[in-house]
């Protein structure tokens, strides 16, 4: 007859079993996140699939807070090991994920991309500047007195009468996407910027700042068309009199049928977002859940093929597909920091929501 003490010990034995059978139920990596670096990832995932043994990793489009959401729920199988996005993350993501567990973060910087304003070329092209897709797009405006007051355009002529006489109609993703995130702070704060009863505002109440310069108005004017940036083209095809936000790489793949517009006089081309002439450009990521490097087969290997010359560099594959390589240093801190597991420390200067 087992003891009490007998009985504890082989229970205890029985769930660290359990545990490490769990540990190694999974053998393929799973990755969430962004819609726009999602066909990067895509296209890495299987590349890694056919040149080593191991199987080709899952790639799911999340959205960037989406995946950060998933990813910093726990350690352990039932939760992603990497997940991609297409602005940084933010504090308040850390924070969450240290209170879950999740206290070794690696971030890896894969290269930059540009936000499209794009329409059909069945259509003439559009110039816009900053300050004409604020007016159009954002909740609140200013009013010829100062004041600020909801949205009254109804077409592209009201914002600028040297714009077409046409209903304002844009299609882009929802509060989830890195995309809508950095859309906000680049394009809409960008326009926001240039009005100076708003940026006096940020010395008196830079909540109230935000507010304005980051809320997408809500009367059905901007039309959110989820994570699925294919859907946005398709659509453009569809409806002529409408624009579509989203990144560089899905102008890159249909540029046979949309066109990007032109925004403060830069076009959204190669060249231009790799200089940074254009304004409204940003950096991609994903990131790598430590405590699962070591049992979920092939996660070193999958970083060494993403971080590779081949992959990201200058003439890489994913070049073909639209991403904009980062110089050479920066690819190789981004491969040395993969390669080393250097985790990420709390961020100074990142927002905390």
């Amino acid at each position: 007859m087992y003891r009490i003490g007998s009985i504890a010990g082989l229970s205890l034995l029985t769930s660290v079993l359990l545990v490490a059978g769990s540990a190694s139920a999974r053998d393929q990596i799973r990755i969430v996140g962004s819609s726009t670096v999602f066909p990067f990832s895509t296209a890495v995932a299987e590349e890694f699939g056919k040149t080593t043994s191991f199987k080709t990793p899952i790639v799911e489009s999340t959205g960037s807070g989406g995946g950060l959401k998933l990813f910093c729920a726990g350690v352990g199988v039932e939760h992603p090991d990497i997940t991609n996005a297409s602005r940084r993350i933010k504090q308040s993501e850390i924070d969450l994920c240290a209170s879950n567990g999740v206290t070794e973060i690696v971030e890896v910087k894969i290269g930059y991309d540009g936000i499209v304003l794009a329409n059909s070329k069945k259509v003439g092209k559009q110039s816009f500047t900053l300050k004409q897709i604020f007016l159009a797009l954002a909740k609140e405006v200013p009013a010829p007195n100062g004041d600020l007051v909801p949205n009254p355009n109804k077409t592209w002529k009201d914002v600028d009468p040297s714009l077409p006489d046409r209903r304002i109609e844009v299609l882009g993703p929802p509060p989830t996407s890195g995309t809508r995130d950095a859309f906000d702070e680049l394009a809409l704060e960008g326009g926001c910027a240039t009005f100076p009863v708003i940026v006096a505002l940020e010395e008196t109440d830079k909540d109230r700042y935000k507010e304005v310069c980051h809320s997408i108005r809500e009367d059905g004017v901007f039309i959110e068309a989820g994570e699925n940036d294919n859907l946005i083209v398709q659509k453009l095809q569809a409806n002529e009199s409408a624009f579509g936000v989203f990144g560089y790489s899905f102008l890159d793949q249909n540029g046979d049928v949309i066109q990007g517009s032109t925004i403060d006089g830069v076009d959204p081309t190669f060249d231009e977002i790799s200089s940074g002439a254009y304004p409204v450009s940003r950096s991609l990521y994903f990131y790598v859940k430590v405590a699962h490097v070591d049992s979920i087969p092939g996660i070193k290997e999958y970083l060494a093929e993403f971080t590779s010359d081949k992959a990201i560099g200058e003439f890489g594959y994913l070049a073909d597909k639209g991403l904009i390589p980062a110089p050479k240093e920066e690819r190789e801190k981004s491969r040395m920091d993969a390669m080393n597991l250097v985790p990420l420390k709390a961020l100074a200067g990142v927002a905390s929501n």
